[in-house]
Order: structure tokens, then C-alpha cells, then sequence
């Protein structure tokens, strides 16, 4: 470990970013060599005098500048050439400690309700942007476009859900605006007000939004751990006559079980012989990266949807949608109420990733991300009913009574924790007393690591007096 203690006295602005900017000129003027081990948090907050939520911010600006990499348990290193993944120079640690609460303070709110991706640095975008600004014919991309996608754009789509196990022709593929987007198409294209559409018993809350928008009846289907039961939907099939079902084979929100194969292939069977449609969305499929699609199996009926908000990023809003062989006439006029078409710019960005191999590195890294601090969070929560698959953003946290969820939910926000609890994931059924915790939208591990003690805390304590919400 380097005894590396900065000169801030001629630096001006925030301290923390003062001690970025040293670090940097460490870097290039030799004191500092790729490789180092910095200093911790806490060692070098005392030796310069400063908190160690300071230390902690200057940390994260480094690590967003990509001058610094973070692995749980060994400390921070000093980036370096080789540490990258490929020409986009991105690596895990960059993208596990790059997002959202740069500004957070011991004894600041953590959220852990929220599956957010980890974010890249600037770096990537401005190497993406810089490269298509100097492409000639660039201004096309502001013209109109076929509603599908250009044909480019859906080929690159077709690739990037061959990688999921599943291959198209991009014919079938539809470039959406987001898998939330893709999913309101499929539904316009196939239902109608009142009609019954199944889903999990615990199921993403996005689509009560969709069911109410188009005035859907929503109704679902008993879970254990392997997903959906067959015989369950075997005798909702017989007996109420849906139209559709939406279900996540792979990951499910928010459980995080995985389907497995021979349970697939009886879903496929179910809906096929009562001609269900089904609607698959595979958002957090690349986390897991196993079984072929459950729309594989039954493509007549099988709508399949996959994004790039959980893979690559929330703001790029684009996300790919494979409709069943034959006419998507039904789908293209949908897509062209919505948004007429998904914007070609971020497509582009999303297609080039795709095809130059980024999003490939970009997946990778957020998998040994999160299966870095799933271990993290495994071990902080032994003894307790923690359940979560090891590659997942999130995980599900089975409370010891007397807790109630809800109670455990409010008695979090006061000790500055956003938790979410599994009612809000009931489609018209009880839930367990259990939140999801999702543990890769916090900027660093001290912050995580801060959360997670912070929620055990509370496991240890019970719902005394002081906790309830009177």
C-alpha cells in the first residue's frame, strides 16, 4: 500500500475534489504508478485531516474519471492500461462505483429499492459521441425512420438477442423505446379493454401500469421457487380463459429465481394447448446468461422483449421486441401510436456497442459486479433468510417475525434506508414479509456496506416501540 498523502494546500474548490485532482496529477507526473494501492478511507482522512466521507466522495470522482478501481475486500487501486476491457477501456470496478450518490455522507439516505444499473464513466460516451460526430452523414439520424427501426439497428438487435440464446431474423425484431415501451406495443397489438392478462404473483409494479392504461384485468399465478406452477396456470387456463400472460423466465422480478429448463418447456406446453400469448421479458436475462427463452419454445404465440436500461444503461431507452413469424402489421401500428418511432440516435449508440463488442464487455463487468457484491451482502446478512441468485442486482430478504414488512419498510426511512417491500409486487394475491434489496445502484461498496450493517441493525433490533409506525 502507497503512504500516499496529497498537497492539497495550493488546490482549490470541494476537498474532495481536490484530492481527485491530485491523484491525477500523481498519475501523470510519476509520484503515482498504475497498480498502487491507495490508501483507505479512513487512513487517509486522518492523515489529511478531513472526514472520511470526504475521503469516500474523492474516491468515487476518481473512480468516475477512471483513475481509481475498487474491488470489495482489497482495497483501491490505481488504474492502469491493462486494467481496461478492449478499446471501450471499460472495466468492473469502473462501472460498480460510478453511479448516483457520489454526494452521500455517513448517516446519508442509501437507497435500496431501486435496480439500477452501475453506470460507465464519461469516458465511454464521450469516445461514442466523438466517434459519430465525426461520421459522415450523421444528420440522417435526426430524419424520420422506419417505424420498426432501421435495418441496421434491428439486425444488431437480432445479434444481441442471439446472445440470449435465442435466434431471429431481424425481420422479427422491432427496435422499441425500452422494454416498458415494447411491452405497452405487444399489449396494444393483442388486447382489449377487460381482457384477462396472467402474470407472477409477484411480478414487475410497471405492469399494473400497463393493465390500467389499457384497462386490462390482471390476475396471477402462484409461484415457488422454480416460477410459475404449471398446474396453477393449468386450471387458471381451464377455467377463466386468458388472453395473454407476461412472466420473466429468467431472473424474475423481483424473487430472482431462474426457470428452469424442464419447467419451461411445461409453460410452453400449458400455453400452447390453451392459446395463451405470451409476453417474456427477459431484462435481467444477461445477468444470468443460461437458458435458451421460454418464447424460443413456442414461437406462434411467444412475444419476447429485451432491453438496454438494466444492460447498458436507463437513459439510452432502447430495447428490442421479437413478435411471432409472419405480419407485424399489428405491432408496427402500436409502436407508430406511441412514439412513432425509437430514436434513431440512441439506437445508433446502442448498435454500434452491440456491434463493436462494448455492450459484450459492458454486460460482462456488471456481471462480476454484482456476483462481487452479492458476496458482500451474503456475508454481512448470515444468519438471516437473504435469498438472491449470485450474478443478480437485487435479492430478496425474508424478515424474522414479528416483522411486517411495511413496518420494517418505515422504521428503514428512519435510519435513512429507501427499502422496498414485496406487497408492492403483488398483483392480487398476499405477499411474503419480505423487501427486495438491490445493491448495485449505490455509488461505492463503503456505501453498500454501510446499508446492508444498517439494515441488520434493524433485523437484530425487532420492531420494538421505537420502530412501529403509530
Amino acid at each position: 500500500m502507497t503512504s500516499w498523502t496529497p498537497d492539497l494546500s495550493h488546490r482549490d474548490g470541494p476537498r474532495y475534489r481536490a484530492i481527485a485532482d491530485a491523484m491525477a496529477a500523481g498519475l501523470q507526473n510519476g509520484e503515482l504508478k498504475p497498480g498502487d494501492r491507495l490508501p483507505t478511507h479512513r487512513d487517509l482522512a486522518y492523515r489529511l485531516g478531513v472526514t472520511v466521507g470526504t475521503v469516500t466522495r474523492a474516491y468515487a470522482e476518481a473512480q468516475r474519471r477512471g483513475l481509481l478501481e475498487g474491488h470489495v475486500g482489497r482495497g483501491s487501486y490505481l488504474a492502469g492500461p491493462a486494467s481496461g476491457l478492449g478499446p471501450s477501456g471499460l472495466s468492473a470496478s469502473l462501472l460498480s462505483n460510478s453511479l448516483g450518490m457520489a454526494d452521500h455522507e455517513p448517516g446519508g439516505m442509501i437507497d435500496l429499492s431501486l435496480a439500477f444499473p452501475p453506470q460507465a464513466g464519461d469516458g465511454l460516451m464521450q469516445r461514442t459521441l466523438a466517434d459519430l460526430a465525426r461520421q459522415p452523414g450523421i444528420a440522417r439520424l435526426l430524419n424520420y425512420q422506419p417505424h420498426a427501426g432501421m435495418a441496421h439497428h434491428r439486425a444488431a438487435g437480432a445479434a444481441w438477442i442471439g446472445r440470449h440464446g435465442f435466434d431471429v431474423p431481424a425481420d422479427r425484431v422491432i427496435v422499441t423505446a425500452g422494454a416498458q415501451h415494447g411491452l405497452c406495443i405487444v399489449t396494444g397489438a393483442l388486447l382489449a379493454p377487460g381482457d384477462l392478462l396472467l402474470s407472477e404473483s409477484l411480478t414487475y409494479p410497471g405492469l399494473r401500469a400497463v393493465g390500467e392504461l389499457f384497462k386490462l384485468r390482471l390476475k396471477g399465478v402462484p409461484l415457488d421457487e422454480s416460477g410459475i406452477v404449471p398446474e396453477a396456470l393449468e386450471a387458471i387456463c381451464r377455467s377463466e380463459a386468458p388472453r395473454a400472460i407476461y412472466c420473466m423466465p429468467g431472473l424474475q422480478n423481483p424473487t430472482g429465481s431462474v426457470m428452469p429448463e424442464e419447467r419451461r418447456h411445461a409453460i410452453a406446453a400449458i400455453l400452447r394447448r390453451h392459446g395463451v400469448a405470451l409476453i417474456e421479458d427477459d431484462i435481467y436475462g444477461f445477468l444470468d446468461g443460461g437458458l435458451p427463452p421460454l418464447a424460443a419454445m413456442m414461437p406462434e404465440l411467444g412475444h419476447y422483449l429485451v432491453g438496454t436500461s438494466k444492460s447498458l444503461g436507463p437513459g439510452l431507452r432502447i430495447g428490442f421486441l421479437v413478435t411471432p413469424p409472419g405480419p407485424n402489421t399489428a405491432y408496427v401500428a402500436a409502436l407508430r401510436a406511441t412514439t412513432w418511432m425509437a430514436p434513431p440516435l440512441l439506437a445508433e449508440i446502442v448498435c454500434r456497442w452491440i456491434t463493436d463488442g462494448t455492450a459484450a464487455r459492458m454486460v460482462e463487468a456488471q456481471r462480476r459486479n454484482a456476483a462481487e457484491r452479492q458476496v458482500l451482502a451474503s456475508r454481512l446478512l448470515a444468519g438471516f433468510d437473504y435469498r438472491a441468485h449470485p450474478n443478480s442486482f437485487y435479492g430478496m430478504l425474508h424478515l424474522p417475525p414479528p416483522w411486517r414488512a411495511s413496518d420494517f419498510v418505515a422504521a428503514g426511512a428512519r435510519r435513512g434506508l429507501r427499502l422496498r417491500a414485496a406487497e408492492t409486487f403483488a398483483v392480487d394475491q398476499g405477499a411474503p414479509e419480505a423487501v427486495r434489496l438491490c445493491i448495485c445502484a449505490v455509488d461505492t461498496v463503503e456505501i453498500l456496506t454501510d446499508g446492508l450493517e444498517r439494515v441488520v441493525a434493524l433485523l437484530r433490533e425487532g420492531p420494538g416501540a421505537d420502530n412501529l409506525v403509530v
